[in-house]
């Protein structure tokens, strides 16, 4: 079925209530002599009457008669489906799945969860946290939150939140027992705690300075895919690691980890919301980049 059948069935439905052209014609926001031949041509299409017409009444035949017995429920559950969409746009409902990396979820996405869901509560939202770089549309996210450097060109991409950087880390003890490294290498003969992806492969540790980049991949006393269980590490005292400021602030702040390597480890751009290229993205993604660009006007960096 076309566009045009659902219009010229809606029509006949108009006239064999109204059994009246014009007011039928009115209340479709047609001209009479359109109606007419929406009909016609409906008839014709079909290959029976609808509809008996004189000059002074119009009647649905008995084709017609049980044609709009089965169309005019059928006919109101579209109408109530369409109204339901729309009231979706004014008031956003349903399921929000969101894929996102560890350390922007809990350090940037966090704080923005319950006051979004606040504000819609009609809204359910899940984020699954995941460090492969998928792709969200084939595994059914609405949206993503990826670092730039692995932003697919085709995807619509938006700030999330601050800029980012790592630091090298370790307890006051460890560089006192092992001295203080001057440069990346230095940490190749230093116990470390190394970042471990779920295919198996470790996380190099990536530093830059004046221009030079170097990447290392430092023997580990321990690997491990969790972020929390490292820091608990380093703030024991197993050994040195390379992790998200943010993951590190409090245990810096409070002297318990001290930083090295400062002048090799510069900020980079923080992460971003991405999402399919889209004329009309769905209600529940429209409000988060909503709430995502109002969050940054309150929380300027």
């Amino acid at each position: 079925m076309d566009d045009h059948d659902l219009r010229d069935l809606n029509a006949f439905v108009a006239v064999a209530r109204h059994r009246n052209f014009r007011r039928a014609a009115l209340e479709q926001r047609v001209s009479v002599s359109s109606l007419s031949q929406r009909l016609r041509d409906l008839e014709e299409r079909l290959g029976v009457r609808l509809l008996n017409r004189t000059t002074r009444s119009v009647a649905p035949t008995q084709a017609g008669e049980q044609l709009l017995q089965r169309l005019a429920p059928a006919l109101r559950e579209v109408v109530d489906a369409v109204a339901h969409v729309r009231g979706m746009q004014a008031e956003p409902s349903g399921r929000l799945r969101i894929n996102a990396p560890a350390p922007a979820a809990q350090l940037v996405l966090a704080p923005m969860v319950t006051p979004f869901l606040r504000r819609h509560p009609r809204i359910d939202l899940e984020i699954v946290v995941d460090p492969s770089l998928i792709d969200i549309v084939a595994a059914g996210f609405d949206a993503g939150i990826r670092f730039e450097e692995h932003l697919a060109q085709d995807m619509i991409a938006i700030p999330l939140g601050p800029p980012e950087r790592y630091v090298v880390v370790a307890t006051p003890e460890m560089l006192a027992a092992h001295g203080v490294p001057k440069e990346p290498k230095d940490l190749l003969d230093r116990p470390c705690i190394s970042t471990l992806f779920p295919s198996g492969a470790l996380l190099p540790w990536e530093f830059e300075k004046a221009g030079r980049t170097v990447s290392i991949v430092p023997p580990a006393r321990l690997t491990s895919t969790n972020p929390g269980l490292q820091m608990q590490a380093a703030i024991d005292g197993l050994g040195f690691l390379m992790t998200f400021e943010g993951y590190a602030r409090d245990a810096i702040d409070a002297g318990r980890l001290v930083t090295v390597l400062d002048d090799w480890c510069p900020s980079f751009p923080g992460p971003f919301l991405y999402y399919p290229s889209r004329r009309q993205p769905p209600p529940t993604l429209g409000a988060l980049v909503t709430f995502v660009a109002e969050w940054r006007k309150k929380h300027p960096w």
